[in-house]
């Protein structure tokens, strides 16, 4: 059975929020959307409202589900939602940094692996801009 990781493309005027991480050692420094493991007896949807509280101190609300499965590793998946911050102010409190960049910045960053073909999947149907 595959690992399911959730992620969310929180978007605020237009501009998509993009994490640094700081662990593991082989993907410190990359760039992720927040998100994270999905817990035994967890639903997708809550995990990642709950990795995106624990992870950057917001409340948000998800939107739709953007692509299918995005396979990370022969034994992992990504599963990712757009997201809007419903409550508070992202706070670095499991990365390097954040960064919220504009359409004409999304690959101004190092995307990890994973993430690049959801970044891409975002420009292309138009989810950010506005």
């Amino acid at each position: 059975m595959d690992l399911v990781v959730v992620g969310a493309a929180i978007i605020s005027a237009g501009r998509l929020l993009g994490a640094q991480r700081a662990e593991p050692p082989h993907m410190a420094g990359g760039w992720e959307l927040p998100g994270g493991k999905v817990d035994p007896g967890e639903s997708d949807e809550d995990a990642l409202v709950r990795e995106c509280h624990e992870e950057l101190a917001v409340k948000v609300r998800l939107g739709r589900r953007v692509g299918g499965d995005w396979r990370l590793s022969d034994r992992a998946l990504l599963r990712v939602w757009t997201a809007e911050i419903v409550e508070g102010e992202p706070q670095a409190l499991e990365h390097l940094a954040l960064r919220w960049l504009a359409p004409h910045e999304a690959y101004d960053v190092d995307w990890l692996p994973g993430d690049r073909p959801v970044i891409g999947a975002l420009v292309r149907e138009g989810l950010l801009g506005g």
